[in-house]
């Protein structure tokens, strides 16, 4: 795996992992997960101490809201990539203590076959995570946990009590536009808890 480099975003828990493709006149080849350097190299210190229990395949069409979903006993973190086409991750923090407790962050993460990197975004738990799609796209997920119905949960992406005002103001509008022209989300999405209702 070749790591190029990793940065903190708004929220500094959550991480952003830039791996390397190596291209030629034929397309690319990269390794997008080898577990020796994340739980090895310096740059990804905060992934040593992790194992990924579960991995997760999803397609989503274009215009397709989900989240935010969160897990406890066990608790979830997930490692998000896009493969194909366009995500915009989305991360609500809701540590109970947290200076960013409430706070909403966006990570634009679209599929460039033409470029030499990739990225996974890294979502600890202590996090709600969604994402949403402006073209059809797939991606992938680990998981430090396995899925379990009885103890997960989930807030309304569209809860009015959400801070958005750590988010990029780009995204933001992108997320507003799509929730303005009725976005194809499930009932258990839509109607989920405002956050000061699982607080």
């Amino acid at each position: 795996m070749k790591l190029i480099e990793t940065k903190s975003l708004a929220i500094p828990a959550v991480k952003v992992v830039r791996f390397g493709r190596f291209m030629d006149q034929r397309g690319y080849f990269t390794e997008p997960y080898r577990s020796s350097d994340l739980h090895q190299d310096p740059m990804t210190d905060f992934l040593h101490d992790v194992t990924f229990l579960q991995q997760n395949e999803s397609y989503s069409e274009a215009g397709v809201v989900r989240g935010l979903h969160f897990q406890w006993s066990p608790h979830m973190g997930k490692f998000v990539r896009t493969i194909r086409g366009r995500m915009v991750d989305v991360v609500l923090d809701i540590r109970k203590g947290s200076p960013t407790l409430g706070k909403i962050i966006a990570y634009d993460m679209p599929d460039v076959l033409t470029a030499d990197y990739s990225e996974w975004i890294w979502v600890p738990s202590g996090f709600a995570h969604g994402n949403f799609f402006t073209e059809p796209s797939t991606i992938e997920y680990f998981c430090t946990a396995e899925y379990s119905p009885t103890t997960e949960a989930g807030i309304s992406p569209v809860a009015p009590d959400i801070d958005w005002s750590l988010c990029d103001p780009v995204l933001k509008e992108k997320f507003d536009a799509l929730i303005s022209s009725n976005p194809n989300m499930s009932d258990k999405d839509r109607d989920g808890q405002s956050l000061g209702q699982w607080l």
